[in-house]
């Protein structure tokens, strides 16, 4: 081998003789449960611990010997029951949260004008078979609380609106014959088995284009309101609820007057999942419109809650009795039974 070739291995051979003066300080340094020994020498060494650490937990924790693990807990466990709280939130304590799952006051079951999804067919006295609906809802956005799903409490700023429009199935070509607006937004607590909540909605009502064409002598209003309102709900027993709300509408037009009052009572069991449980409801709405004009509302049937969102989904048996449902046909007088679907957040 002549001189150069000599040369030429001496780089690697001072590499490899470097790494072997430094492969025991390495071992030292490698976690006691990460380290390649064999079954006689650490059978407490498990599978298992390699599992925790490929589940998304640190596996760099300071170095043990076997006469630690007795005495001091699995730091890979300890890593995971502080992952969870950070996550989690640390169970039920308060903190704050984007788009926190539920409502902490939650719609009136029987309230006509709520955001919230529904169909509902109803056979007025008079003028035979109504389509009423509700298309929207009402969302959180922001909270300061904790992460309980069925009884969550602290503060919290809320989203809604809705459109609430009327069919008439046995009209030609089913018109829309009137739709209220709505719109809203919401500082809600809740703290024990009280829920409070103070706010702002606009609320505009409009009558369909087909049904002003094949009614032409119908004087259509500007209805609107644009009212702060305060409600309270107090629980008992978590099924029953009661409550009452004022709303005082700052700007209002066209038979539009400024108090209204909503109270009412419901039977809403926090029974969740399948097979599901009866609900029942009942509404007063008394606006100052038309010499304080009053309607009732009653609800029954069946419903189910999910465990995972507190939503709801009712199918029951709804009567209405009182000025139209739809503002915007003013003080007619409705007298209605029928049966719908009601989904809420």
């Amino acid at each position: 081998m002549d001189g150069a070739s000599r040369t030429r291995w001496i780089g690697p051979l001072v590499v490899l003789a470097a790494c072997w003066i430094q492969l025991p300080r390495l071992r030292a340094d490698v976690p006691y449960s990460l380290q390649r020994t064999s079954p006689a020498q650490s059978p407490s060494v498990t599978t298992s611990e390699w599992s925790s650490a490929a589940s998304g937990f640190s596996a760099f924790q300071p170095a043990r010997s076997p006469s630690d693990n007795a005495d001091q807990p699995d730091p890979v466990q300890s890593n995971r029951v502080q992952l969870t709280q950070a996550v989690g939130g640390a169970g039920s304590d308060d903190h704050w949260q984007f788009a926190p799952v539920g409502l902490l006051y939650k719609a009136y079951l029987a309230g006509e004008k709520e955001s919230r999804i529904s169909t509902v067919w109803m056979n007025d006295s008079k003028r035979g078979l109504i389509w009423e609906n509700a298309l929207g809802g009402r969302v959180g956005v922001l909270r300061y609380g904790n992460e309980d799903i069925l009884r969550p409490q602290g503060w919290q700023f809320d989203l809604e609106g809705a459109a609430l429009p009327r069919v008439i199935p046995q009209d030609p070509s089913s018109p829309l014959e009137a739709v209220d607006f709505r719109v809203g937004l919401l500082s809600t607590w809740r703290k024990g088995d009280t829920a409070v909540k103070a706010g702002y909605y606009h609320l505009s009502s409009h009558a369909g284009d087909e049904f002003l064409i094949n009614n032409p002598g119908f004087v259509r209003i500007n209805y609107v309101r644009d009212s702060a309102i305060v409600g309270i709900t107090q629980y008992f027993l978590d099924d029953f609820s009661v409550y009452g709300e004022l709303g005082y509408a700052l700007n209002h037009e066209d038979g539009a007057e400024p108090i209204e009052l909503q109270y009412g009572f419901q039977y809403s069991p926090m029974v969740t999942g399948w097979p599901g449980a009866p609900f029942a409801a009942i509404n007063g709405h008394t606006r100052e419109d038309y010499g304080w004009a009053t309607s009732m509302t009653v609800q029954s049937g069946w419903q189910w809650r999910s465990a995972k969102t507190n939503h709801t989904l009712r199918l029951g048996m709804q009567y209405y009795r009182g000025p139209s449902m739809q503002w915007e046909l003013g003080d007619v007088k409705e007298n209605m039974l029928g049966g719908g679907i009601w989904y809420d957040y």
